[in-house]
């Protein structure tokens, strides 16, 4: 079972990546990642402050608590599972973009891009059809990039949003 459930998450990972063969996508999906290192977000957080004053300021605490969470839940989780990334594992997957460790699982980027949107749009709903966007291109790229498979793209997702949500069900 799990053989066949790989070989289905290295064939999407191929599609995925096959995009990153023309050099405007690679090009465009690496600053888009690049964005997903924090640059975004840490921006965002700051442009929050400035725009709302201090009403914001809870709210950017919160990003900040998920971000450390899900930082550690990643870190856990990636050091116990020492997944190989895609381009390593599968000659056919080839690298678009310099990772950030050897690991794949779960996606980092991914992990935080969705639990700061959480966060972000519970409180100020019309970022809603900004965040999703930028989030959606922040995981694909990772895929594109032949950094990670869908599976781990998934994962982080799914840690993202379960952080975020425990932090706002509890400072909400």
């Amino acid at each position: 079972m799990y053989e066949k459930v790989f070989n289905v998450d290295v064939k999407l990972c191929e599609l995925f990546n096959r995009a990153s063969h023309y050099n405007i996508i690679k090009i465009l999906f690496s600053i888009i990642s690049r964005l997903g290192d924090g640059i975004f977000w840490y921006s965002l957080m700051i442009f929050l402050t400035f725009h709302y004053g201090q009403s914001a300021i809870p709210i950017v605490l919160q990003m900040a608590l998920s971000g450390v969470f899900g930082l550690i839940i990643y870190k856990l989780i990636k050091s116990n599972t020492a997944r190989l990334r895609p381009y390593i594992a599968c000659t056919q997957i080839k690298l678009g973009a310099q990772p950030l460790d050897q690991y794949s699982f779960p996606s980092g980027h991914t992990l935080h891009a969705v639990g700061f949107t959480n966060i972000i749009c519970f409180y100020y709903t019309d970022f809603f059809y900004i965040l999703l966007p930028i989030t959606a291109l922040i995981a694909a790229s990772r895929m594109i990039l032949g950094l990670h498979y869908p599976s781990d793209v998934v994962m982080g997702a799914i840690i993202g949003f379960i952080t975020s949500s425990s932090i706002l069900y509890f400072y909400a």
